[in-house]
């Protein structure tokens, strides 16, 4: 399966399904449009990458390629990566003891059995609150370094866990991709000659 995007958490989360990936990021403006909704941002982002890659590589051998962007946002507000401490501090500052949203924008591209492309494109959206932090608390954790490639400055699969008080939806979405609505996604796109993946996963584990 080709995978549009360079994020190393979603090769490890594909990965630990058994998906062998080959990497082709999609170099396209990720610039929003005024008064875009983050949702409709990540799902227009990821459809745009997806087919940039499809018209410009072309498919795999298996004819399956995957694209995503992950936003975290509050209100209007999209938090992307820090541009430095400082602001990896602000942006932790502003989440402290409230309830955010991670939105993640997935677009499967499928070659079916006639020739034609078939496409499907969802954006899941977990909520992840956070414990009140203190200024020393927020200090240790942007010390440490974790947080400045991560959006929302924080990255939960890490000791940035530490900061969280509960989520409300997929873990996997926070990490950078719905693994488990993707499966079913791809299911749908009858990849596989029409084998029902899941079940296919699940007797790979047992070989």
């Amino acid at each position: 399966m080709i995978l549009a995007s360079a994020s190393p958490r979603r090769s490890e989360l594909l990965g630990r399904l058994g998906f062998e990936l080959e990497i082709v990021p999609a170099d396209i403006d990720e610039s929003r449009i005024e008064g875009e909704h983050p949702r409709a941002l990540v799902q227009r982002l990821a459809h745009e990458k997806a087919w940039h890659v499809a018209n410009g590589r072309g498919f795999d051998a298996d004819g399956l390629l995957l694209a995503a962007d992950t936003i975290v946002w509050m209100g209007s507000d999209a938090l992307g990566k820090p541009h430095g401490e400082e602001d990896a501090r602000n942006m932790l500052r502003e989440l402290s003891g409230k309830t955010h949203h991670v939105s993640t924008g997935v677009s499967i591209l499928a070659v079916q059995h006639d020739g034609k492309v078939g496409e499907s494109s969802f954006v899941e959206t977990t909520d992840v609150t956070f414990c009140e932090l203190t200024e020393g608390q927020i200090a240790a954790y942007v010390r440490s370094g974790e947080c400045m490639d991560k959006a929302g400055a924080y990255a939960i699969q890490g000791t940035g866990s530490l900061l969280v008080a509960g989520i409300a939806g997929d873990y996997d979405n926070v990490v950078g991709l719905p693994t488990n609505r993707v499966v079913r996604e791809m299911a749908k796109l009858k990849i596989n000659g029409g084998t029902d993946l899941l079940e296919q996963l699940l007797e790979e584990r047992n070989a």
